[in-house]
């Protein structure tokens, strides 16, 4: 069976790590599953305005930089939203075989500003390194966390954030909040959300699943990045990202689980 995988990359162009990492899992995922002729193609959303259309079968929109909402009304921005409203009402219809999509970090945000499930803001300060993701009740039902510890750990890149989750949107729209961040009594700030299942077959991260240590450790050791993390945050802490990355059961227990979680759960429905 031939089976096309779309992902939408919102980079905008810039460098980044989770573009490699999400085609390496793609072949991966391909690999595995030689009965399937299972092909990729990468659609540059921002910059060129590339949005696939519904002959494929699988979703997954990427991260990428800026304010999720800056980009409100840009041509982009509606031609993405349109994708995902053609994408749901092809899901809805009796007969149709249905297509998943996984939102991550700024999708996901955009995701949540477009079902207006929380509010999207900026940051106090900037997030980003290894963090602890604590799962909801709903989470540690979700089939695609099967497995995962609680808190498991996730590399977590954002200036922006989803906060104050809609009970009563989630609940309209058929969604679950799946997972939150870190609690931090020491500071007088909301947590934020880290993952919501927006549909049967939406589902989306705050965090990045794709990412694996070797990139994000590549990433962290970069001059510019590396001075600016000591700078904002302290030496100790720059460290301990990098530790961070060499366990086993961070972030290469994250990235080994989700992503090829929904990519199994995908073909069950072929």
């Amino acid at each position: 069976m031939r089976i096309k995988i779309a992902i939408l990359d919102l980079y905008n162009g810039q460098p980044n790590e989770g573009m490699r990492c999400l085609q390496h899992i793609a072949r991966q995922w391909a690999a595995q599953h030689p009965e399937h002729d299972i092909t990729h193609h990468v659609f540059e959303v921002r910059h060129q305005v590339q949005l696939p259309d519904l002959s494929y079968d699988i979703f997954i929109s990427s991260g990428g930089p800026g304010s999720p909402l800056a980009s409100t009304g840009s041509r982009w921005e509606k031609a993405w939203i349109n994708w995902l409203q053609k994408t749901e009402e092809w899901n809805t219809k009796p007969g149709n075989r249905p297509k998943p999509v996984f939102f991550i970090c700024h999708s996901f945000q955009l995701a949540c500003k477009h079902y207006q499930v929380g509010e999207v803001c900026k940051r106090h300060s900037a997030a980003f390194g290894t963090f602890p993701v604590h799962l909801t009740e709903a989470g540690r039902e979700e089939i695609l966390f099967n497995g995962l510890h609680d808190p498991f750990y996730a590399v977590d890149s954002r200036n922006y954030q989803i906060i104050q989750p809609s009970e009563q949107r989630l609940h309209a729209i058929g969604g679950q909040l799946l997972a939150i961040e870190k609690e931090r009594p020491h500071v007088p700030y909301e947590r934020a959300v880290m993952a919501i299942r927006f549909n049967p077959y939406f589902i989306g991260t705050q965090f990045h699943p794709e990412a694996d240590a070797e990139g994000t450790s590549k990433h962290l050791q970069r001059e510019d990045k590396k001075a600016t993390i000591i700078e904002t945050y302290g030496e100790e802490k720059w460290r301990s990202m990098i530790e961070a990355l060499s366990d086993p059961e961070k972030i290469k227990h994250t990235q080994e689980h989700i992503l090829p979680a929904f990519l199994n759960n995908a073909l069950l429905l072929f």
